[in-house]
């Protein structure tokens, strides 16, 4: 998956304060907070807008609905 395009000073902060690449990861098609691979989960996001949310955040549809939570 093509991650979102952010400045590049925020993918620096996020490394910097993680050591989670987030463009990477989102390539490798996995969440930047529970490491799995979004192919290993059936039916991995709900909707459309949840993709999209992979996409600018990296975080699978569990992990965006721990945070809802």
């Amino acid at each position: 998956m093509q991650p979102s395009c952010k400045n590049p000073a925020i993918d620096k902060f996020i490394f910097d304060e993680t050591g989670i690449d987030r463009v990477a990861t989102i390539r490798e098609d996995k969440c930047v907070s529970c490491k799995t691979s979004i192919h290993k989960v059936e039916n991995a996001f709900r909707d459309d807008l949840s993709l999209q949310e992979y996409a600018i955040s990296g975080l699978c549809q569990i992990c965006q609905d721990a945070i809802l939570n």
